[in-house]
């Protein structure tokens, strides 16, 4: 470990002080415009005190900045970074530094907010086009999307798009025996509980006799295989079934698309194309089709729209199906993108350009064809002669000794039950080779087998057809250049680091920069998630503290670090607890009661794991209607497999009645899924293990301060009690019979950012986990104190008082002035915001989350915007101008604004520019103004447009 792992961080073991942004004096303040007497007694307002928890919350002693990147260190050095050629869909990759440093490091990347404003969001928005471009591009397909969770998931969902539009009635779907384990692993899971069979095979003799709906095929195989898919692809074309491609991006610089083989779908990961492999994540998955299946595309997809001036202008397409939401008719909840791994992966596309990445396959290609000459020469057969940049090679009695000898070596090779897998990748080197050869008994020198070793890619996959020709790919190859494109999207777009994000549900508090540190270390972001286990013995270690922690602070027996987002989440709880029913002979149990108030991704994970969605009601205060809720236990009392309820609500309130709510459903024989989503207005308060619930999901990244990095990445963990235990996602690397199948394509899904929510919770210490809670709760009160008079509150308990995060409701001025309430979050970013959530959960309103990090300036800042937007609002009302003409319906306001010489607005330049209370120096401008959605819709465009198109729009 070197000297550049210091921080300047404060040494007087008080992180918590860094991290809450009210001071003492503020906190006083505060609490007088709330009338409470003292935190304490707002709390006690607040919180049932059925539900406090009464012992403190023991953690441990907190660790200052310093004694944090120190333990880290320590534990770094527990990890061996031994050279991994295990393959498998993970491959070591050289992450440019200028993209390190400017991206993955930068908070004006990583802190962004999913960019569904989209005129605050244009720089990752056009990262995200790239993506796309380059996706579509080297698959050879029409349109795709943004990214998903993970290769293994990305399978999963085309397996749930194929089975929607096949034509075929048989629910069974075909998949290559060459596919990536853990892929099938998923898969498995996902198909099960909704009644569809797998067929395994190989795709090339097994397909003409087999009825599906779907195939999937590998392209390159897991073993290395390169085939021609295209007489595969044939059959399935004459059944009426979709045919799927998981693609290696890189082998597809030299290799035919999925498109030129006639694929319908392609589907992989972007790992390589810089993104370390981190034990496991984050990584960008893609998914691609031909522009038929667009409409079913999941997950989001970013597309061209105009701005009022008809200048171009990004946004999320399509963005009423976004998120896959069609409650319990869902077949899919991806509601969690990988952006910050994708934006990575588009810039090294960028920097790289086409020739750049056709170099480094050429280069891995050429290693591995030399590799394959040597290891003939000692005398071992390999399965394929076929291959890009991975080898299967019969070992026989040598299997064990080769085994050894490459760990002396410090080489991990990939073990399947036939053979030995060495897959090579950009940062192998000649003397890797060469140690390999040694593993495998023979000492050869690599000068002398490149002179005789020759290419073999077969002609008929060989790539003709030209990629990544827009502009984009090839204006930045100096650094200086690259540098400069980032900082300009960056520049475009609104982050944390600029200023407050006052969303509701999505919890946008600080990420220090302390906790962010550990995760490029490479003994923490080089590890394969597939290497022995002895070599991630600081990550095992770092597992089990932040599962001991997180079973302390919910009131839960066991945790489960795998589901890589919310949305997996969920479904791997109500797997669980599909999974005990099953196991007490009860598979009958399938009715699950939601709340007509719950996230949208509830009914649709219900709906996967093959549950009823029945909705119970909700009181006109926002509470689940317990009469509704018990009557409707009861009618499906014999069936009844779950409730999911979040907590506090949806509506931003603890409602009194939660452990009556339990307690209906335990009575019934039901279990209680409890959404994790607002688990930060409880932290050291109350545990739902305590309460009644018997299953969450735990919103890393909002909770415990993994950043949201423009949508993605995220970590839903779950935590259990006791009975639900057993029934947690295996793995087959690490529980091959476990009762429940893998969610994620690694077995501790995205590790790697793991590193972030131990080390503030290592910084935080209990006590500073519950005073973080309790500045929440005490910020969003006075949030809702000082807006009320102006904006009602919609929810407040019945002693006046919200949780973390209010619901203010414009909805009575639009009878009075016809604002909406889309005039006032865009007229909030000429004030230098984000706008609050929209219409969620009730249309026509904005929820605000100040979190702990706000300091009582910034949401005195924010308040204030809101009260001038107020105040903007009566001038409509008292007839000074009609709201078409007013600043709020043409905000948000660009620089064309104000340089425009044809000015002819009822208000000034100053007034629609610069309002009330905002600075001149530090301004916030917004690129583009307001976008044109419905046009964006009608006119789908989401992959790079000729630049002659920017050229007409901008006419």
């Amino acid at each position: 470990m070197t000297a550049h792992r210091k921080t300047n961080g404060d040494t007087a073991a008080n992180f918590a002080r860094r991290h809450i942004g009210p001071s003492a004096r503020d906190v006083t303040a505060m609490l007088e415009t709330v009338s409470a007497k003292s935190v304490d007694a707002l709390m006690a307002e607040t919180l049932p005190a059925s539900i406090r928890q009464a012992a403190p919350l023991d953690l441990g002693k907190p660790l200052s900045e310093t004694e944090a990147i120190a333990h880290m260190t320590e534990l770094g050095r527990q990890n061996q970074v031994f050279t991994s050629l295990i393959g498998q869909g993970y491959s070591g990759t050289i992450l440019p530094a200028v993209i390190q440093r400017n991206i993955l490091e930068n908070p004006a990347w990583y802190t962004a907010y999913t960019p569904y404003q989209p005129e605050i969001s244009q720089g990752r928005l056009e990262a995200l086009l790239n993506f796309q471009t380059m996706i579509c591009d080297l698959t050879g397909l029409d349109v795709a999307n943004a990214s998903l969770l993970d290769e293994a998931t990305a399978a999963a969902e085309a397996m749930a798009l194929a089975e929607r539009h096949s034509k075929v009635e048989a629910k069974a779907f075909f998949v290559d025996k060459d596919v990536h384990p853990q892929t099938l692993a998923v898969m498995r899971t996902r198909a099960e509980p909704l009644g569809w069979e797998l067929i395994v095979g190989d795709p090339l003799t097994d397909l003409d006799n087999a009825d599906v709906l779907g195939a999937l095929l590998q392209y390159p195989g897991s073993s290395g295989a390169v085939r021609d898919l295209r007489p595969a692809i044939a059959v399935l074309k004459a059944k009426g079934a979709l045919a799927i491609v998981a693609a290696d991006l890189l082998a597809l610089t030299l290799l035919a698309s999925p498109g030129e083989l006639g694929a319908d779908i392609a589907i992989g990961s972007a790992q390589r194309f810089g993104v370390p492999m981190g034990y496991g994540g984050p990584h960008a998955a893609y998914m691609s089709v031909r522009d038929a299946l667009k409409r079913s595309l999941p997950g989001r997809i970013v597309g061209l729209s105009v701005d009022s001036r008809g200048a171009p202008a990004y946004r999320l397409a399509l963005q009423t199906r976004e998120q896959h939401i069609r409650r319990e008719k869902a077949t899919s909840n991806i509601c969690t993108a990988q952006v910050l791994l994708a934006v990575i992966a588009s810039m090294y596309a960028v920097y790289h350009g086409p020739e750049g990445l056709t170099q480094i396959a050429r280069n891995v290609y050429r290693r591995t064809a030399v590799l394959a000459t040597g290891l003939r020469k000692l005398g071992f057969t390999l399965q394929s002669d076929s291959f890009f940049d991975t080898l299967s090679v019969d070992a026989g009695t040598q299997r064990a000794e080769i085994i050894a000898r490459a760990l002396a070596e410090k080489i991990n090779l990939g073990v399947s039950d036939t053979a030995l897998r060495i897959a090579l990748d950009e940062t192998t080197t000649p003397a890797t080779l060469e140690a390999v050869w040694r593993a495998f008994g023979g000492t050869l020198a690599y000068a002398e087998i490149d002179a005789e070793t020759r290419e073999a890619l077969p002609d008929g996959l060989k790539r003709a057809t030209s990629f990544l020709t827009h502009p984009v790919f090839h204006a930045h190859r100096s650094e200086t250049e690259m540098l400069r494109y980032m900082r300009k999207l960056s520049d475009r777009d609104l982050a944390l680091d600029r200023a407050m994000i006052p969303l509701g549900s999505c919890t946008m508090k600080l990420n220090a920069t302390t906790e962010m540190m550990p995760l490029t270390w490479p003994e923490f972001g080089s590890l394969h998630p597939f290497v022995p286990r002895e070599q991630a013995a600081g990550y095992h270690a770092l597992f089990a503290r932040l599962e001991k922690w997180l079973c302390d602070i919910t009131g839960y027996d066991a945790i489960s670090l795998q589901p890589n987002s919310g949305a997996q989440g969920e479904y791997a709880g109500l797997l669980a607890i599909r999974g005990y029913h099953a196991a007490r002979g009860e598979s009958h149990r399938k009715i699950c009661l939601i709340p007509s108030s719950a996230h949208g991704t509830n009914p649709a994970s219900a709906a996967m794991v093959g549950m009823h969605v029945v909705v119970v009601a909700c009181e006109k205060n926002g509470d689940v209607d317990v009469n509704d809720l018990r009557a409707k236990a009861e009618k499906h009392s014999n069936d009844l497999a779950a409730v999911m309820i979040t907590y506090p609500s949806t509506h931003g309130v603890f409602e009194e009645h939660i452990r009556e709510i339990c307690d209906i459903v335990h009575g019934h024989g039901g279990q209680v899924y409890l959404d994790g989503a607002n688990l930060n207005a409880q932290v050291g308060l109350s545990r739902p293990g305590d309460y009644g619930a018997d299953v969450s999901h735990l919103n890393l990244h909002k909770t415990f301060c993994i950043p949201h990095g423009g949508g993605g990445p995220g970590m839903g963990p779950i935590g259990v009690k006791a009975h639900l235990a057993p029934f947690l996602p295996g793995h087959p690397t690490t529980q091959a019979d476990a009762p429940v199948g893998p969610v994620s394509a690694a077995p501790f899904g995205s590790a790697s950012i793991l590193t972030i929510s131990y080390v503030y919770i290592l910084m935080m210490g209990g006590e500073g986990l519950k005073r973080a809670t309790e500045i929440a709760i005490l910020n969003a009160n006075y949030i809702a104190a000082r807006l009320d008079p102006h904006f009602p509150v919609l929810y407040k308990n019945a002693k006046g008082r919200v949780a973390h995060e209010c619901i203010v409701d414009p909805r009575p001025l639009k009878t009075t002035s016809g604002v909406t309430v889309d005039d006032i979050a865009k007229r909030l970013i000429d004030y230098g915001f984000h706008a609050p959530t929209m219409s969620f959960p009730v249309p026509g309103t904005l929820m605000i989350e100040p979190t702990e990090s706000e300091s009582k300036a910034e949401l005195d800042r924010f308040c204030d915007a809101m009260i001038a937007i107020r105040k903007e609002i009566a001038e409509v009302e008292a007839g000074r101008f009609k709201i078409e003409a007013s600043p709020l319906r043409h905000a948000p306001h660009t620089v064309h604004d104000i340089a425009d010489d044809d000015w002819n607005r009822a208000y000034t330049r100053s007034e629609g520019c610069f309002p009330a209370g905002t600075s001149r120096t530090d301004k916030y401008w917004s690129p583009v103004g307001r976008v044109d959605n419905v046009y964006g819709d009608r006119n789908l465009v989401c992959s790079c447009p000729p630049v002659s198109d920017y050229a007409e729009a901008a006419e």
